[in-house]
């Protein structure tokens, strides 16, 4: 592996084939590097004050705070489940039984609508 460093991309829609894009963003991972088990994403907000330049005119400031994301594959093949299921209820999810027998209950659904 190389120093490497991902960079989020995002899909431009096709207007002309009448689709949007999905708006999830994707990283493009070359051949022989593996995707990140972390990501390190600045927030950057305009802090409505501003700074003299070089030159006098007014900067604005912005406020910088570093958020960090982690790989639910990841943390799902190394955490056991009951653990794995404490990370997911503090961002808001259901457990993993939970969620997966819903998906279980979508899937099903289609397969009936399709019959």
């Amino acid at each position: 592996m190389t120093n490497w460093i991902p960079e989020i991309c995002y899909e431009e829609p096709d207007e002309n084939a009448g689709s949007l894009s999905s708006h999830i963003p994707f990283i493009q991972v070359p051949e022989g590097e593996a995707m990140p088990g972390m990501l390190f994403i600045f927030e950057s907000r305009d802090s409505g004050e501003f700074e003299p330049d070089s030159e006098g005119n007014p900067l604005p400031i912005v406020e910088m705070e570093l958020h960090q994301f982690a790989d639910m594959v990841t943390l799902k093949n190394k955490l056991d489940p009951e653990a794995y299921d404490v990370v997911r209820a503090a961002l808001g999810l259901e457990s993993l039984a939970i969620a997966s027998e819903k998906g279980r209950q979508v899937t099903q659904n289609i397969r009936e609508n399709v019959e």
